[in-house]
């Protein structure tokens, strides 16, 4: 391993004054990875007031300096450097009641979730392992430090961290920690609603997402209890060899690793259950589901606090995911008015997922490709799409004596007969083909 300049620097100014200190948690289980640590944090023997005087002078946030945290802001990036502590007991299963420092690094480490994160490096003593997290690392296994279940009732959060954790470093979790984990599922019912989200968003994104959502379906089921329908819900069509739950969690795996795609993926079928019907042939259908979907997702993602933006292109992926884009120009010019070139790239990327989760015809994803380069050629022509690309605007419409919502019902009209090829998007011409159907009103 090798110590960033401002993380050597910091190191060196407290053991000069006489305080032991060492790299720990993520920065080194990454380093010992091979990867860049997006930061780095620090663990001192020093105390609160100890450190305050060692970086006098310097810019410090002493926010968390009740639970021994200080953060040194240097040119390298924030440091943040904690006095060596044991925490006290866990009474809303999410936070300590207390911490109490202590004058090892062991017994630092012994608070800590996973054993891959309970190690600390120095540059001079080499690393700290007293759990084996080293090995658990090479061998890419997730595994509580000491008891699993105490860890749990500690902090419920680390249930859901577990996941993240294999859905994204690929770990397999020890047998322990993940029997563990389901015993104490329920003690998520205590956790923030943001903190779920943001938890479950980051192993949405993760490169074995599938993996990890196959294998701790129960748990993902507890905190989204709107998906356990889905578990094993044959869909008896030649369309789909794969129960909903395993054709979503394929689909899922297969959009690029962006927050609103996965979570759109993730729940775009979620009402296929309640809207299964089989006919006389034993064919499954799945009519009106899309609606149901979005009934669902709405809920899950008022519950999980997403933020408007986030919700409303949610929403409209999962609504819209099934809904054909037409096989000519027009009707591409028509969608691509409705909801904009961003949310059209992303009912792309759905629709190519949907396809590949499906498992049957690989056939349709060339249709799609197909579909992205008439997107980009219609695009290419500047064609007109929006109200705004109309050569007329509202102050033309109401020179011709309209007024109120007359307006815009007229400018929407014209951009349509725009985009549909009935008129060419010139002043004259739209003026005209506004006349005529202000006449044409009249004449009714």
């Amino acid at each position: 391993m090798r110590l960033p300049e401002h993380a050597a620097r910091a190191i060196a100014q407290l053991e000069a004054a006489g305080f032991e200190t060492w790299a720990v948690g993520g920065c080194v289980r990454d380093s010992l990875r091979g990867t860049e640590p997006h930061d780095w944090d620090l663990c001192t023997a020093a105390r609160p007031a100890q450190m305050q005087t060692v970086f006098a002078g310097e810019r410090v946030l002493e926010t968390g300096l009740r639970h021994g945290t200080l953060t040194l802001l240097t040119d390298g990036g924030p440091l943040e450097i904690t006095t060596f502590r044991a925490d006290g007991g866990y009474s809303d299963g999410r936070h300590p009641d207390g911490v109490r420092f202590v004058g090892r690094i062991e017994d630092d480490l012994a608070r800590r979730d996973f054993t891959v994160g309970a190690m600390a490096w120095h540059p001079e003593r080499g690393l700290c392992d007293p759990f084996g997290g080293r090995d658990d690392l090479q061998n890419g296994i997730l595994r509580a430090v000491g008891d699993p279940d105490t860890r749990f009732q500690e902090d419920a959060l680390r249930i859901l961290r577990a996941v993240r954790f294999a859905s994204k470093l690929g770990f397999t979790v020890e047998p322990e920690t993940a029997a563990a984990m389901r015993r104490q599922v329920a003690r998520l019912d205590c956790i923030a609603a943001e903190r779920v989200r943001e938890e479950l968003t980051g192993m949405l994104c993760g490169r074995f997402v599938q993996r990890a959502l196959m294998e701790f379906a129960d748990v993902i089921g507890y905190v989204l209890p709107e998906l356990t329908p889905m578990f094993g819900c044959n869909q008896q069509n030649p369309h789909h060899r794969y129960d909903v739950w395993e054709h979503s969690v394929r689909a899922t795996g297969q959009v690029p690793a962006e927050p609103v795609l996965r979570w759109s993926m993730l729940l775009h079928d979620c009402g296929k259950p309640a809207c299964k019907t089989v006919d006389e042939k034993g064919i499954g259908h799945f009519y009106g589901h899309p609606a149901v979907s979005r009934e669902l997702a709405e809920g899950i993602l008022t519950r999980l606090r997403f933020s408007n933006e986030d919700s409303a292109r949610i929403l409209l992926l999962v609504e819209q995911h099934d809904r054909p884009f037409g096989d000519t120009d027009k009707l591409l010019r028509r969608r691509l008015s409705r909801i904009g070139e961003a949310r059209f790239r992303d009912l792309l990327a759905i629709k190519k997922g949907d396809v590949v989760g499906q498992g049957t015809h690989p056939g349709d994803i060339a249709w799609l490709y197909d579909m992205e380069q008439r997107l980009n050629r219609v695009l290419a022509e500047d064609a007109c799409l929006s109200l705004r690309q109309l050569a007329v605007d509202g102050n033309d419409m109401g020179a011709l004596g309209l007024s109120g919502p007359a307006v815009g019902e007229m400018l929407q009209a014209l951009l349509d007969a725009v985009i549909d090829e009935q008129t060419d998007n010139t002043r004259e011409a739209l003026l005209a083909c506004a006349r005529a159907r202000m006449e044409e009103r009249h004449d009714e």
